[in-house]
């Protein structure tokens, strides 16, 4: 078949084509948004808070480049890189990206296997596998794939923000007190090392730390508006500066390379070695992400921005391939950074991109400059920022008001503290995730019945039940995992009303339902309807509709029985129900509609149970009755079973009253071979006193077809007492 185009209009394939390019474009003119919008009352506070983050970036990214087996330089490079792309094609405001100290362990893990380190393959694999994780997390947020990132909990980030502020403090004492540790960089060792060499602690040191601490609270407290972090870094390296500290033992940073960033000859065609580090660099793009997005996501909470986690994707894939090209090697958003950026009162993304090119400009510039910063000030910066982490009023509300969240936040914490770092978040997603299913896979199925005043459905709990129909509401997914807590529950509550022939499911809450949740009613409508009984729906969603129309369940159950919203149960209560159980067994009055219904509730001999089933019964229509009767030929005598204050207010004449209640009594003593024509209101209360005198061996014995009711309806004359 040919498709022919209207001139001017585009095919509908076409229109999704360009739609898709539209959107997919928009991912990498982020730059354009984030510069059109700048004004230059943003440009001071950036320049500071980029500049105080640069001071921290400036040691980090050569520690962790160590902590990865690599040279100074590449740290530097990828700081440099990573700042300015993640910053520009980011979506936080804040996010630092750049080296972190678990992506660089990470590196460390993924590259022992491929060369042994500082050797030119090393190097090489350091820096392609950057690209290749780029290139991973651009994938994923080319394809929206920011959507995982939502089973990271606010409990999994304060809990995972908590845990960091205090491996930062841990981490950073050494450097505070002038102390050196070895080995194991876990916290327990670094505290048992410290524990054991405190008598050795470098006393300048700690004054210099402590004095920067205290000139940044003070300041925080007296002038809050004012770079206390830039403020204390230079006064710390003043004080060096003035009194020759770093004669004296006080550590400071090395002289800084003066090489720009230059761009990395990488083997980007060798299967070989892709195959070898892809395994890892899958792991280090997904947990680089979680972080990320768990750092976002935690200073969003208090800047109020709205992320954009797809966006977010696309940045950090970006400025992982430019680092991996421009000799740097993988990064991700670092905590430390990112709160130092936001507390130091950055405004825009820029803050991030002036980071980057401080760091550029102190490399080729003010190397020798940067050899005054003491490590310990920067320890100093480093605690106040730890602290300033860890939301305790968040914490202990948590703790007061959600058992599950709590869990999930201490989880996390201990995860954060006593596992890898890596691992960490990924524990946090694990807890909140079975969380998630277990609550998903035990949804409310509550009994419910009428209010007081008809108006709500409420909890069963112990008020009166209605004895032919039990109403339970289902709150949550029939999906695979919540299937069997559902039919238990339904088990359950027949087996404590098993007198209910009548089941009406109320699904309101139900907003999905999968091919396991169709089994599932399918075996509950096969139960009751085994045991005579039906099963009736009502509130169904329209997604949960046409699953039922797919799989043929409104067939199986029958489309009348999925009720509409307005009046379900009077539906049931003047079509369904049998009247005799609501007039003689019941003394309770549950619905609206049994309120003005007269209760005889004396003792009956009436059977519980008739084994007639109803397309057994013989029926003779209104005008066929009408036609026996002007004939003289009605098989045997009309009684009407009806009670005998509604027998006077109409009845067919001729005719006889005999109430339901006593046609057991009655009928012992008519011969077997009579024949009878019952008569009721509606028909119902006729069917069931069928079946009592088809079971009791009367042979002759039919219904008048829609009772009453139908014989007005037909205009036939009816007699009033």
């Amino acid at each position: 078949m040919c498709r022919i185009a209207v001139s001017g209009v585009a095919p509908p394939e076409a229109n999704w084509l360009q739609r898709g390019l539209r959107d997919m474009s928009a991912f990498f003119t982020r730059p354009r948004e984030v510069l059109q919008g700048y004004s230059p009352e943003q440009l001071r506070p950036d320049l500071i808070a980029g500049l105080t983050v640069a001071a921290v970036l400036i040691p980090q990214a050569i520690a962790y480049a160590l902590i990865a087996e690599l040279p100074p330089q590449m740290g530097l490079y990828a700081a440099i890189v990573a700042a300015v792309v993640g910053a520009l094609w980011g979506s936080s405001w804040h996010l630092h990206t750049g080296p972190t100290n678990a992506i660089s362990l990470l590196v460390l893990s993924s590259l022992l296997t491929i060369a042994e380190p500082g050797s030119p393959r090393f190097l090489v694999a350091a820096g392609l596998m950057a690209v290749i994780v780029g290139v991973a997390q651009l994938l994923m947020g080319m394809a929206r794939m920011g959507v995982l990132v939502n089973f990271v909990s606010d409990s999994v980030i304060i809990g995972f923000t908590a845990g960091a502020a205090l491996l930062i403090s841990v981490n950073q004492l050494p450097h505070l007190l002038g102390l050196s540790v070895s080995g194991s960089p876990a916290s327990y060792s670094i505290v048992m090392q410290l524990a054991g060499s405190v008598i050795n602690t470098h006393g300048i040191t700690v004054l210099v730390g402590l004095g920067t601490v205290a000139l940044m609270v003070l300041l925080r407290l007296w002038r809050p508006g004012w770079p206390v972090t830039f403020i204390g870094i230079v006064a710390a390296a003043a004080a060096v500066a003035a009194f020759g500290l770093a004669e004296r033992g006080v550590v400071v940073l090395a002289e800084l390379p003066r090489q720009m960033p230059s761009l990395a000859s990488l083997p980007v065609l060798d299967l070989e070695l892709i195959g070898r580090l892809s395994a890892g660099a899958l792991a280090v793009s997904a947990i680089g992400l979680v972080e990320a997005i768990s750092i976002s996501r935690s200073v969003a909470a208090e800047s109020g921005q709205r992320l954009d986690s797809n966006q977010e994707f696309v940045g950090q894939g970006l400025a992982n391939i430019a680092a991996g090209f421009l000799s740097g090697y993988t990064c991700s958003g670092s905590f430390t950074r990112t709160m130092v950026n936001y507390t130091s009162g950055a405004r825009t993304p820029m803050a991030g991109v002036f980071s980057g090119l401080w760091v550029l400009a102190v490399m080729l510039l003010f190397a020798p400059l940067a050899a005054y910063l003491p490590r310990t000030a920067l320890a100093g910066v480093l605690l106040v920022t730890a602290y300033r982490m860890v939301n305790v009023t968040e914490m202990r509300r948590i703790l007061r008001t959600s058992t599950g969240d709590s869990v999930i936040m201490v989880a996390t914490l201990l995860a954060t503290v006593l596992l890898p770092l890596e691992f960490a978040v990924l524990a946090g997603v694990l807890v909140s995730f079975g969380r998630y299913l277990v609550k998903t896979s035990t949804p409310g199925v509550w009994p419910v019945i009428p209010d007081e005043n008809f108006r709500y459905f409420v909890h069963e709990g112990g008020g009166s039940a209605c004895p032919q129909l039990g109403m339970i509401a289902i709150e949550g997914s029939l999906y695979f995992g919540a299937v069997h807590h559902v039919e238990e529950a339904i088990r359950a509550n027949r087996e404590r009303h098993p007198e209910q022939q009548l089941l009406l499911l109320r699904l309101h809450l139900v907003d999905h339902c999968d091919v396991s949740g169709i089994h599932m009613l399918e075996a509950v409508v096969r139960q009751y309807r085994e045991r005579g009984g039906d099963v009736y729906l009502v509130g169904v969603h329209p997604d949960v509709a046409e699953m039922f129309k797919a799989s043929g369940f409104d067939e199986t159950i029958g489309e009348d029985h999925l009720l509409q919203r307005e009046n379900p149960v009077g539906n049931l209560f003047h079509n369904v129900f049998d009247p005799s159980v609501c007039i003689y067994e019941c003394e309770a009055r549950v619905f609206a509609e049994c309120q003005a219904l007269a209760k005889h509730p004396y003792p009956t001999a009436l059977p519980a149970f008739v084994s007639i089933p109803e397309y057994r019964l013989k029926y003779r229509t209104a005008a066929q009755l009408k036609a026996l009767r002007d004939a003289g030929r009605i098989e045997g005598r009309v009684f009407d079973v009806r009670e005998r204050r509604e027998y006077r207010r109409g009845h067919i004449s001729p005719g006889s009253n005999l109430p339901l209640r006593t046609l057991v009594e009655k009928a012992e003593s008519m011969p077997r071979e009579e024949g009878f024509v019952l008569v009721c209101r509606s028909g119902r209360r006729s069917a069931r006193a069928a079946g009592i005198l088809e079971d009791m061996g009367f042979g002759t014995v039919h219904v008048l077809k829609g009772g009453m009711l139908a014989w007005e309806a037909a205009g036939y004359p009816v007699m009033v007492e």
